[in-house]
This record gives structure tokens, C-alpha cells and sequence, in this order.
């Protein structure tokens, strides 16, 4: 859970964004400006965080009353292999030697509900997180790096799937579903789509982190919204989204069933004004920002 810092909500005097090019990131970056926050969004252009000087190059940059949002990864569709996962590492790596070398007031360490195994019962922040995966295993590994590298307040947040108008990773779920109805008029889906998962808007997301940031929060927080649904349902809430019929079709189940659902009773806690975007609010923003006019 987290812990606040600050019980009043106010602004850092910046807030540095290490992948601001990333979904997340723009998504974040675009929220705190629109809030007046004074924000540094850094891509790899700026900083190589796989270059050897990198470390050097990031202290440099950094200000010792800045708050520092971790964003940058190498996600899924870029690679599931040894490779990606240690270049992931290495990112992680570099920038806990330059925040030991310019300490700053706060971190906040984006993860993913990836470092959990797949379950029948709701995940809370202290169910074991015990991936099976690279990708999960790299976020694990990732949380313990800051965890042990540095002494600021530092809060980790898993943020559960994301959909939202300008992804480009297509994962399977909202965007993909959106995609594939619009370019070829139905949607497949493995086998009946019995699989529950939980997805939460981009802009949720943004505003947890912002919140996470305003009350300079440490500890831990999943990035969900509590409500699991099948992507049979997911499929159909995408399609009826288009005037023409678009079709879900089932195709021959490849995998096992997996489901993953989560309490949120501490978000609650630590928000307790927050109130997330519908699934069926969400899914329609996002298709009125996409295809319409």
C-alpha cells in the first residue's frame, strides 16, 4: 500500500519523465502539463540509457528537489527474449546509478501486474509476486533494484492492462480488438474468450500516477480498477462500438485459461476520491478519439 508524504496534494517543483516517448509516458506527460506541472520528458534521444555514459549523462540532468517517474522498458512486442529482458535491466540499472550519484525527492518506479502468476483469486499488493516469465520476472527484478539502490521515497506502481486511443504495442485486448474490427469488419478471439482480466484507461492511469507524485507516496500500488471481464465480453463491448456488424469469432483454444483479477481496496484508501473510467465509458472515448471525425 502506499503511504503519503505529503497529506496534502501539491506539485513538485518538476517532474522528470524517463520515457516520455512510450504510450505511458506521453499519456503522463501531457496530463501534468495540462495540470500547469512543470515537466521534463525524457526520451532516448535525450538519454541512451544503454549507453555506457549514461548514468553520467542522467545525474547531470537531474535536480536534487525533482520527482522522477521510471517509464522507460522495452515492452512484450519488442521481444520476450534474454536479450530484451537485460537490456530492460540495464535501463533500470542506469538509472539507479544516477540517482545515487544526484539524489532527488522522489521516485515513482512504473511495473506491471506481470510480476503476478496467473490465479483464480484477487491479487493484492501483498500476494507473492512470483512471475513465471521474463517480462515479469524483469519488473520484479527492476522493483528490487530501486528497492536496495536508493534512499528517496520511492513508490512502485503495477499498472494492469492499458488500453487507450494512441497504444502501439497491440497487445491482445482493447486496441488489438478495436483494430483488427476496423481494418477487417470482425475480431478473433482464442478459443470462447473465457479469459478474465482487468483493463483500465490511459488516463486513469496518468492520474494515479499524478496523484502517486502530488502526495509524494512511497510503497507499493497495482494500477487496476477491481472489475475482471472475459474478452468474449471485451470483443462484443469493442464491436458495438461500430454502426456496421462486426463479428467475434472463436477460434481453437491454444492455451490454458488463465484469469486475473484484482482487490483494490487500497487505492481506495489511498484516493478515496478517485473514481475510474467505466470499461464501457472508456472503450467508447477511445473510439470516438480513433474513428470518428
Amino acid at each position: 500500500m502506499l503511504v503519503h508524504q505529503n497529506l496534502e496534494p501539491q506539485h513538485p517543483k518538476r517532474v522528470v519523465i524517463i520515457g516520455a516517448r512510450g504510450f505511458l509516458g506521453r499519456a503522463m506527460h501531457s496530463y501534468l502539463e495540462g495540470l500547469g506541472v512543470n515537466t521534463l520528458g525524457l526520451t532516448s534521444d535525450d538519454v541512451d540509457l544503454c549507453a555506457g555514459s549514461a548514468a553520467e549523462t542522467l545525474a547531470g540532468i537531474l535536480r536534487p528537489d525533482d520527482a522522477v517517474v521510471m517509464m522507460a522498458a522495452l515492452t512484450p512486442d519488442k521481444g520476450k527474449d534474454i536479450n530484451t529482458m537485460i537490456k530492460n535491466l540495464v535501463m533500470a540499472d542506469t538509472v539507479c546509478e544516477a540517482l545515487i550519484r544526484r539524489p532527488c525527492a522522489h521516485v515513482v518506479c512504473i511495473s506491471s501486474v506481470a510480476v503476478y502468476s496467473m490465479g483464480t483469486g484477487r491479487i493484492t499488493e501483498d500476494s507473492c509476486a512470483a512471475s513465471y516469465d521474463l517480462y515479469g520476472t524483469m519488473h520484479k527484478t527492476r522493483e528490487m533494484m530501486f528497492q536496495n539502490a536508493i534512499e528517496i521515497p520511492l513508490a512502485i506502481l503495477r499498472p494492469t492492462l492499458v488500453y487507450g486511443a494512441e497504444d502501439t504495442h497491440n497487445s491482445y485486448g482493447a486496441n488489438r480488438f478495436r483494430r483488427v474490427a476496423a481494418s477487417e469488419g470482425s475480431i478473433i478471439i482464442g478459443g470462447n474468450g473465457e479469459e478474465k482480466r482487468d483493463h483500465i484507461y490511459v488516463g486513469d492511469v496518468a492520474k494515479l500516477v499524478g496523484l502517486t507524485l502530488f502526495h509524494r507516496s512511497r510503497g507499493v500500488l497495482n494500477v487496476a480498477t477491481g472489475r475482471a471481464v472475459t474478452f468474449h465480453d471485451l470483443a462484443h463491448l469493442v464491436a458495438d462500438q461500430f454502426e456496421g456488424d462486426v463479428d467475434v469469432v472463436c477460434s481453437d483454444r491454444t492455451s490454458p485459461i488463465t484469469h486475473r483479477a484484482f482487490d483494490v481496496t487500497h487505492t481506495m484508501k489511498a484516493f478515496p476520491k478517485f473514481v475510474f473510467t467505466s470499461l464501457e465509458q472508456g472503450i467508447a472515448r477511445v473510439h470516438r478519439e480513433v474513428l470518428e471525425p
